[in-house]
């Protein structure tokens, strides 16, 4: 059953310290370090993330031998697949162990049933498997062509290695490709098609698997990685700057702010720490002192924007929602890959910002806010699509709205476990009903 929980905020004003658990899509990336490393790579400050615990059980099982968790040792459940018995694997709703696991047991023996909720088998991922395929990877469709559940044949003899990938899509088939091709027997030079959609993501890959020894060259379009084994190391996963969003939305939609939030560097692997840009048009200053960042809202008159979240798609919600809130009638590009998200996401938004009479219109990749009818309601019930940023973009209007309800509000857990304590150590007012 869905739960709601209904938020209110009747001081507008707020400063408090919030400490973030640590980056989701780092720490992803550094538990399949580890364990193609086979423990060689370590991980510390591990996030909390519900995605990311997801992957961290599933790479402890004792199948893989990257890292061992004794305290919780079991064996993956069989199923009857075509060839025998298969181990089967279950990511839900995790995305990314999705994409990445798909190309890691590529490289594991045994056989292999990867499949998710009823959500991951609508989202599409037949660019990875296509481009694993061309590699030598064996995989079938269990379900859908061009969709999970995957049937995969772990261990293959590479084919090339050199394929192509069109760059426009999800980065984290890219990621997934680049993260297995230090053990591939060839190694990969991986080209990418077109203009790269998400390129911080795929440079924190790359920054990462350095940590961890693995060299790489990147020439015009063509990013190359030799066989070659990982040295010891420690991969340290700074606080997410993805969850930051939240708290610079609450600071822009408040009358007053003065946040810190601990383990916030000026320099960052993750390419949503733009917020500190973008948000400065909302009059949000950051000051990187103490080891962290601290937030300050002043005055600052809002003109007209052009925003491209090409490179940080995952701010898109939280920041088409702030203009909305305060009456900045932007324009968006770069939202391409939001349909494939959990929901999509664009979709979402027009549903959801109608309720205040705000309307998002598309016209081919340019996306506007239309706020000729926009008003402030007593109360919003807000839809999340199974989509754990939709309750968190939303969450920061009781700033601005008397009662804002969010429905199946446990849906942040995907990312982040803490939000609503976190509202409530802030002075938000947290109601279940």
């Amino acid at each position: 059953m869905a739960h709601n929980v209904i938020i209110s905020k009747p001081d507008k004003t707020v400063n408090t310290t919030i400490q973030l658990t640590g980056s989701k899509s780092e720490c992803n990336r550094a538990l399949v370090i580890q364990a193609l490393s086979k423990g060689v790579v370590k991980v510390q400050n591990i996030s909390d993330a519900a995605d990311t615990v997801t992957l961290a059980g599933i790479l402890s099982e004792p199948k893989f031998s990257g890292f061992q968790n004794t305290e919780n040792e079991k064996a993956l459940p069989s199923v009857e697949g075509l060839g025998g018995a298969l181990s089967e694997i279950n990511v839900g709703p995790a995305g990314t162990a999705m994409r990445f696991l798909t190309a890691y047991l590529t490289l594991q023996p045994g056989e292999f049933l990867l499949t998710g909720s009823e959500r991951m088998k609508q989202r599409p991922i037949g660019i990875l498997v296509d481009a694993l395929r061309k590699l030598g990877a064996k995989i079938i469709y269990a379900g859908v062509d061009g969709y999970p559940p995957l049937q995969i044949s772990g261990g293959f003899e590479q084919q090339t290695n050199r394929i192509s990938i069109k760059g426009d899509i999800s980065s984290q088939y890219i990621t997934a490709l680049l993260l297995i091709a230090s053990q591939l027997q060839q190694g990969l030079q991986l080209e990418i098609e077109g203009e790269l959609t998400s390129r911080p993501y795929v440079e924190m890959t790359l920054s990462m698997l350095q940590q961890a020894g693995i060299q790489h060259t990147w020439e015009d379009n063509v990013i190359a990685i030799e066989n070659q084994p990982f040295t010891d190391a420690s991969i340290w996963v700074e606080p997410d700057w993805s969850a930051a969003s939240y708290w610079y939305s609450i600071a822009a939609l408040s009358d007053e702010a003065e946040l810190f939030l601990p383990g916030l560097a000026s320099y960052s692997l993750q390419g949503d720490s733009v917020l500190t840009e973008i948000m400065a048009n909302f009059g949000i200053t950051s000051q990187f002192k103490d080891g962290g960042v601290y937030l300050k809202k002043k005055p600052k008159p809002t003109v007209r924007k052009i925003f491209d979240l090409k490179s940080c798609p995952d701010l898109a919600q939280t920041i088409i929602v702030v203009c909305a809130a305060l009456g900045h009638e932007a324009t968006f590009t770069g939202l391409e890959t939001l349909k494939i998200k959990e929901t999509d996401r664009i979709a979402a938004l027009q549903n959801e910002l109608g309720k205040m009479g705000v309307k998002l219109i598309e016209k081919g990749q340019v996306y506007k806010l239309d706020l000729s009818e926009k008003f402030i309601p007593q109360k919003i019930a807000v839809k999340t699509y199974e989509d754990h940023r939709m309750a968190m973009a939303f969450a920061p209007l009781a700033c601005i709205i008397p009662q804002v309800e969010i429905e199946d509000y446990r849906v942040v857990e995907k990312s982040y476990p803490a939000f609503y304590n976190d509202l409530e150590k802030a002075g938000f007012a947290i109601q279940e009903v």
